[in-house]
């Protein structure tokens, strides 16, 4: 089966209700909290992406049961001490960096080795930046330190450390605050904001952390050992997901979509406000609290007077997995965007800086590049005509998914590679620009 499309149309004209896919950062979390519950979890709307799916796998192979019925996957835990290997375990994490690091944090007390591997993209990003807080914990054997595969062998005799993490890693954090959950007394945290899912739903578990939100930085504290009883949880929608159909709205003509009942979390809402700087007038309707979560509507009309913007870096750690798609806004938009310190995007599923900057080129666009700054020159009458081919290298599903928006409101002739990326994250999305009236090949 032929792994691209070719797009060869715009879209425009529509006016429709659409619902993505399951958050997968909620997803995932859901996932491993269920495995460390003490009795049945039932978790509605999961994500049914291969990292989701990886992750139930590998629950499995630590001696945790599920099974789905309906929409509905249903998991048996056993506790904090619930993971059960009676020999060394491989586990595959796939494309999933969220899956990886968290269960490192988990298996603090394995009591033999496991084994965690991943695809080559996930293969290629750094470890070390949670590998190295863990080994804090106590006597934890980790090999392989930086790159995956990476072997972990836990210890019983776990202690509580003090971590400060400076990144803004929502990964980093969340792997240090399981370890956390295992261990006896008071783990502190000084946290760069990032996404706040782990402490919601630790929270709303009845799980005593604490959490003091100051401007910069977050101040939690474990207190560990401390069971927790099965859940029941519905995953909202994906917020990363939504923005590529909140990008193909906005630069499309005559159009209009409400995305129904997405997870609009502040920190992770920063396409919104950053779009909104732009002239963009996204509405969030319908808004309601679900277990300590924020969920609404999300309603875009197409516009065609974009302004351009000068990012505030504050919004960069809430908008990192959507620039890709924020820079087509950019480049459709009047006068010069400046975007600066995105470092960061170069150490996702693929180096996104790298390849947003050339992309943008390659379809005409002028990018002035210093290192981790960059503006794009936009161009609102911007369009094409001509044949383009993009080949995903790295596999990358965000690259494929704002590859084909660009080519749904942009016009020319495209074919674009590797569309099962989008299998690790949203499976749904070419079924649903289809729903749109998209013609594809």
């Amino acid at each position: 089966m032929k792994n691209y499309i070719e797009i060869n149309k715009i879209i425009k004209n529509f006016n429709d209700e659409i619902n993505v896919n399951g958050d997968k950062s909620i997803s995932i979390r859901c996932v491993l909290l269920a495995s460390q519950a003490i009795g049945t979890s039932r978790i509605y709307n999961l994500l049914e992406s291969e990292d989701v799916l990886n992750s139930l796998k590998s629950i499995k192979k630590l001696g945790i049961d599920y099974k789905k019925s309906n929409n509905c996957y249903i998991i048996k835990g056993f506790g904090l001490s619930g993971f059960k290997t009676k020999k060394k375990v491989n586990i595959y994490s796939g494309n999933s960096g969220t899956f990886a690091r968290l269960v490192l944090g988990l298996l603090v007390d394995a009591n033999n080795q496991i084994t965690i591997k991943g695809d080559k993209s996930l293969s290629r990003r750094d470890f070390s930046r949670v590998t190295e807080p863990l080994k804090k914990f106590g006597a934890i054997t980790i090999s392989n330190k930086n790159y995956l595969p990476v072997k972990i062998h836990g210890t019983k005799f776990l202690r509580p450390i003090k971590y400060v993490e400076r990144i803004g890693s929502a990964q980093c954090k969340s792997a240090v605050i399981f370890a956390g959950l295992k261990t006896p007394g008071l783990t502190k945290i000084k946290a760069r904001k990032s996404r706040d899912h782990t402490e919601i739903l630790l929270k709303n578990l009845g799980v005593p952390i604490k959490v003091l939100k100051k401007k910069k930085y977050d101040y939690i504290e474990v207190n560990g050992q401390t069971n927790f009883q099965g859940f029941q949880y519905v995953v909202p929608g994906d917020i990363s997901s939504s923005a590529f159909f909140i990008v193909l709205t906005l630069l499309s003509d005559n159009s209009q979509l409400i995305i129904k009942n997405v997870n609009v979390n502040k920190s992770r809402t920063g396409i919104i406000k950053i779009l909104n700087k732009m002239n963009a007038k996204i509405l969030l309707k319908n808004q309601k609290k679900y277990k300590g979560e924020v969920t609404s509507d999300i309603h875009i009309k197409s516009n065609n007077s974009l302004n351009a913007i000068k990012c505030p870096k504050n919004l960069n750690s809430s908008a990192i997995d959507e620039f890709l798609i924020i820079f087509l806004v950019a480049a459709k938009s009047r006068g010069i965007s400046t975007f600066k310190d995105l470092g960061e995007l170069n150490k996702k599923e693929s180096p996104r800086l790298d390849i947003g900057v050339s992309f943008l080129r390659k379809i005409g666009v002028k990018v002035i590049r210093k290192n981790n700054d960059i503006k794009i020159i936009g161009n609102p009458k911007l369009k094409l005509n001509k044949k383009l081919i993009v080949k995903n290298f790295k596999k990358d599903h965000r690259v494929f998914m704002m590859s084909c928006v660009a080519a749904l409101t942009l016009g020319g002739k495209w074919k674009i590679y590797d569309k099962d990326s989008i299998k690790s994250s949203f499976p749904d999305f070419i079924k649903l620009i289809k729903i749109l009236g998209a013609k594809i090949n």
